[in-house]
């Protein structure tokens, strides 16, 4: 496959890289380039970690879960994005995974942050970004959390109704503010639409008040749902966006921007930006800035997460004459399988180290094994709803002190955990590399 040749523009380049700049203005970049590096250094990291545990003489919380993060794939997905999306400015989602590495890395790779609340605010600002790149993406606001935001001039914002132009107007009467417009967000893992968004019919009035507010409405926002899956999603709301833009002409705002939100999922990228970058082309001139908030797309598939069996109970079929276990992690729905819960994620469960065997790099789950045994698999809380996986089918006999993984755990699992029945919601990451450019910016 040829490599793929990407075009740099002023915005995305980071200042570490501008010295570097070839001639003709292009980096040519392999695909896929680093990411067979990335099952050897993840594998050697977990190995490493589990065997530094033993169970039988290790302090309590040492053998407690664990993640490794490649930030390499943060980078390779950031490049995949300039690829596909090369209008479109990404301003990562704080709220899917607050990872300051992550948020360090993207910062050096030009990204904008998009926050939802002022404690991720804050932590942005004080890695010393710019306040000009961040968007508090949030349409219903805590009265101080506006004034932290004028205070610390972060003026990009949201809004949907006539309650929160007032508001604005009282606390910061000059934001940049961008209306939130509904969208169909119908196939989509997390609707949002149900919670906000102004639908079309009201969009009108809401431009009249901001007007009548003296208020500065610079542009439209929309999202079509967490984990989108349709295509014409993004057609539709980018349409609806240029109704409202020119229904803003109008009234006579100058909108310069628009935000194409989120809902961007690593296994339909290129189908999705290339009806969104089509639309995009169709109704607004290239002198209209885009932006997006991409969330999942950048961090799901960097991080893994092992588990340590600390249970196990047999289950004895005499009517069949079968036997299966319930297997009990130190982690679970409480904790970062939360999002199982909160994201509707279904997380595969596979054996990392089973008695003095390390197995992740063998073929899994038995397919040239005639014995199977099936497994449940549970987290360590006394509640009945934490269960991670119903059923699963090992070849293996799994036993307590052995070890679980779990692939793709970036997104919505950490950020969310909880300190019920009072297991820790805090979690070593161990942070390798696959991608030499992510290493060179992080100093790895």
């Amino acid at each position: 496959m040829a490599p793929s040749v990407l075009s740099i523009t002023e915005e995305y380049i980071p200042l570490s890289f501008k010295t570097h700049i070839p001639v003709d203005n292009t980096y040519v970049i392999p695909d896929n380039y680093g990411s067979e590096n990335a099952n050897i250094l993840i594998g050697d990291a977990l190995k490493a970690r589990v065997e530094a545990v033993d169970q039988d003489t290790c302090a309590a919380g040492e053998e407690d879960a664990f993640f490794v993060a490649d930030l390499g794939e943060v980078y390779r997905q950031h490049l995949r994005w300039k690829k596909n999306l090369g209008r479109v400015k990404p301003h990562y989602a704080v709220k899917c995974n607050p990872d300051p590495n992550v948020l360090r890395l993207l910062a050096e790779l030009g990204t904008g942050f998009d926050c939802a609340s002022k404690s991720e605010i804050e932590q942005v600002l004080k890695m010393g970004i710019e306040p000009s790149r961040i968007i508090y993406a949030q349409p219903c606001k805590t009265k101080s959390y506006v004034r932290y935001a004028a205070q610390h001039g972060v003026k990009q914002m949201t809004f949907d109704n006539a309650d929160e132009l007032y508001k604005t107007k009282q606390l910061f009467p000059d934001a940049e503010l961008f209306l939130r417009i509904l969208t169909d967000d119908s196939a989509s893992l997390c609707r949002l639409s149900q919670k906000f968004g102004a639908s079309l019919d009201s969009t009108a009035d809401l431009l009249e008040l901001a007007k009548k507010l003296e208020l500065n409405v610079v542009g439209v926002a929309f999202h079509v749902g967490s984990g989108a899956s349709d295509p014409k999603a993004f057609l539709k709301a980018v349409q609806d966006a240029r109704f409202v833009f020119d229904q803003a002409s109008a009234i006579g705002f100058h909108m310069h921007t628009i935000d194409v939100g989120g809902g961007f999922c690593g296994e339909n990228f290129e189908a999705m930006a290339a009806v969104l970058s089509g639309a995009l082309d169709v109704y607004f001139p290239p002198h209209i800035r885009v932006i997006g908030e991409p969330g999942r797309y950048y961090v799901s598939t960097a991080f893994t997460i092992a588990c340590h069996v600390i249970a196990r109970r047999t289950v004895a079929d005499a009517t069949l004459g079968t036997t299966s276990y319930m297997l009990y992690l130190n982690d679970g729905v409480y904790g970062n399988f939360s999002s199982i819960i909160f994201d509707h994620q279904n997380p595969v469960p596979q054996v990392l180290k089973c008695g003095n065997r390390f197995l992740r790099d063998t073929k899994r789950s038995g397919y040239d094994s005639p014995t199977m045994i099936e497994y449940s698999i549970w987290g360590p809380t006394c509640d009945g709803i934490d269960v991670i996986s119903q059923s699963c089918v090992f070849s293996e006999t799994v036993d307590v002190g052995d070890w679980l993984y779990f692939e793709n755990m970036g997104a919505y699992t950490k950020c969310s955990a909880t300190r019920f029945n009072g297991f820790t919601d805090s979690h070593d990451v161990i942070y390798v590399s696959s991608e030499p450019g992510a290493t060179a910016l992080m100093g790895l």
